[in-house]
C-alpha cells in the first residue's frame, strides 16, 4: 500500500528490487500501475504530479540524490528498475560473470556503439548523456545506436545512472528537462560526500564486486529466482530467466 516516497522506500528495501513503471512484464514492483492506470487501492500517488511525495517519476532521481544503497537504471527487459546494495552483487554475478569491459568486448559480446560510450566515461567519469554523445562523436545518424549502448551498458551493469543535470545554455541558463548522469558501476556505490561515520558503516557493509565474485551464476540466479516468487507466485518462469539474466 504505497501512499508516500517512505513507503516506496521501504517496500523496495525489503523486495530488493523492482520494475519502476507498472508490472506489465509480470515480476514484481512497488508501485504495480503505469502512467494511465488508476490505483487499485486510495492512495495519494500519481505518476507525473510533480510532488516529491507522491509522484513515482520524481523518486527516481530521488533516490540517487538521497541515498547510497539503491541503484537506478535500465536493467529490466531494457526498461527501468531498482535494486538494493543487498541484491546487486546477485544482479552483477550473472551479468557480468566476473569479465572486464574488454574482455566482453574483445569476446565480442559488447557492441562498437557501447564500447564508444563506455571510453568517454572510463576517460571523463560522471557525465550528463548528451555530452557523452557528443564526446564518443554520435552524429544525428547515430541517435538510436547511441540509446542501445547506453541500455546495453545498463544492463550488462558496466554503467548506471547516478543522478541529473539540467542541460545549460551558453549564457549559463539551465533549460530543457533534466539529462541523466551516468558513470561507471564500480563507481556508484563508493561512499561519496557522506559524513565519515557513514562512510565506515557503508564500507563495513562490503564491496558489491567482492560479494559478487563469491556467488556463482547458479546460486545468483536460484536466489533471486525465489525472491521473485516470493513477491509474485504467479510469475512464469520463462518471464524470469529473462529478468534475471538480461
Amino acid at each position: 500500500m504505497i501512499k508516500n516516497y517512505n513507503d516506496f522506500i521501504q517496500d523496495l528495501l525489503t523486495a530488493g528490487f523492482s520494475m519502476c513503471v507498472g508490472n506489465s512484464d509480470g515480476i514484481y514492483a512497488t508501485v504495480p500501475w503505469g502512467w494511465y492506470d488508476e490505483p487499485p487501492y486510495e492512495t495519494p500517488v500519481r505518476w507525473a504530479c510533480g510532488n516529491l511525495d507522491t509522484d513515482p517519476w520524481q523518486w527516481r532521481m530521488r533516490v540517487l540524490d538521497e541515498r547510497q544503497d539503491i541503484a537506478y537504471g535500465k536493467f529490466f527487459f531494457k526498461k527501468s528498475g531498482f535494486i538494493t546494495k543487498e541484491w546487486y552483487p546477485y544482479f552483477l554475478a550473472v551479468r557480468r560473470r566476473g569479465t572486464a569491459f574488454e574482455e566482453a568486448y574483445e569476446s565480442g559480446t559488447i557492441s562498437h556503439s557501447a564500447k564508444r560510450i563506455y571510453d568517454v566515461i572510463c576517460k571523463n567519469g560522471i557525465l550528463p548523456s548528451h555530452t557523452i554523445k557528443q564526446a564518443a562523436g554520435f552524429g544525428k545518424e547515430e541517435k538510436s545506436a547511441f540509446e542501445r549502448g547506453l541500455v546495453e551498458l545498463q544492463m550488462k551493469m558496466f554503467i548506471t545512472i547516478c543522478g541529473s543535470q539540467q542541460k545549460i545554455s551558453k549564457k549559463g541558463d539551465g533549460h530543457g528537462l533534466p539529462a541523466s548522469l551516468f558513470c561507471k558501476t564500480e563507481d556508484f556505490f563508493k561512499p561519496v560526500d557522506v559524513p565519515k561515520e557513514l562512510q565506515l558503516l557503508l564500507a563495513s557493509e562490503g564491496d558489491v564486486f567482492e560479494k559478487a565474485a563469491e556467488i556463482s551464476v547458479e546460486d545468483a540466479i536460484d536466489r533471486i529466482t525465489a525472491q521473485v516468487l516470493k513477491l509474485n507466485p504467479q510469475a512464469e518462469e520463462k518471464k524470469i530467466l529473462k529478468f534475471i539474466l538480461g
